[in-house]
């Protein structure tokens, strides 16, 4: 279903973007193929879960090439996997081609290491959320925020206005978490979501007590991260508690517990490896 949130326009935009930024004047390898009719087939040569098809085909559309899939989005592969077939002219094909494959190697291996990490918290039972960061490469946010969906985790905000996060530097511009928090509620509405960033109990129940949605505890680790979450709970059982800060594949299940609501990590969309892809031409 992931595919159904991404506006063609935006697709359309972005891989307009890619191919200006690959070919910046003049093909000139292009004019050592000229314009004949070509096939080429796609080989996904590592194994995980593939992701970026429909990135793959508004690339393909846009250069007038026909792709025809052998797998679907989120399908786990093996190596060697003849993941499409492409036809189209020649220099049409090739342009498509690194684009393509980046966005491929890329999308892939954020799906398959959110995947893990999600089967990691699956094993210990854990109802909440796994969320990745906005720590994510300038002009590929969209891809890789989509990505982690395929994988199987949610989005934490997907920019400065979708929801409300004070961090450190803006609770010390603010004075206190109670002024930055009053300040953005008269102008947040009933929509967002306020968030505030808190290193200690006292700071959360600081944020909880002025009025704040979730609470981030940050760099707080297991098991005090689950003794100030039980602590806050207690005292404000509505409030979501998310653990954040240095979470990866090796630790994550320690953050799972009953009062933790949402974990995020800036791993799934930072430490992953790409999955290798290679696009071979049958003249």
């Amino acid at each position: 279903m992931a595919e159904n949130v991404l506006h063609p326009l935006n697709l359309k935009k972005l891989v307009c973007q890619w191919l200006n930024e690959d070919t910046s004047s003049f093909d000139f390898a292009g004019a050592a193929v000229g314009e004949h009719a070509i096939t080429a087939e796609i080989l996904c040569k590592s194994a995980g879960i593939i992701a970026g098809i429909p990135f793959a085909n508004a690339i393909f559309k846009q250069l007038d090439c026909n792709v025809e899939w052998f797998v679907n989005e989120g399908n786990f592969l093996e190596p060697s996997f003849k993941v499409a077939s492409v036809s189209g002219n020649a220099r049409h094909v090739l342009l498509a081609e690194r684009p393509v494959l980046n966005c491929l190697a890329r999308c892939s291996g954020i799906a398959t290491i959110t995947n893990a990490q999600k089967k990691l918290l699956d094993s210990k039972k854990w109802n909440g959320f796994l969320a990745c960061t906005r720590k994510t490469t300038p002009g590929f946010r969209l891809p890789e925020k989509y990505a982690v969906l395929v994988g199987g985790a949610s989005n934490h905000r997907f920019d400065l206005s979708q929801q409300i996060m004070l961090k450190d530097n803006h609770i010390k511009i603010a004075g206190c978490v109670k002024a930055a928090v009053e300040r953005v509620r008269k102008l947040s509405g009933f929509v967002l979501k306020i968030e505030v960033e808190c290193t200690t109990l006292e700071e959360a129940r600081e944020a909880a007590e002025a009025g704040c949605d979730i609470v981030m505890l940050d760099n707080c680790k297991p098991p005090l991260l689950h003794e100030v979450a039980q602590q806050l709970k207690l005292q404000y059982p509505t409030i979501l508690v998310e653990g954040s800060g240095g979470v990866n594949e090796d630790n994550i299940a320690d953050y799972a517990g009953p009062h933790i609501d949402i974990i995020s990590t800036s791993s799934i969309v930072q430490g992953y490896t790409t999955l290798d892809f290679s696009m071979n031409v049958s003249c």
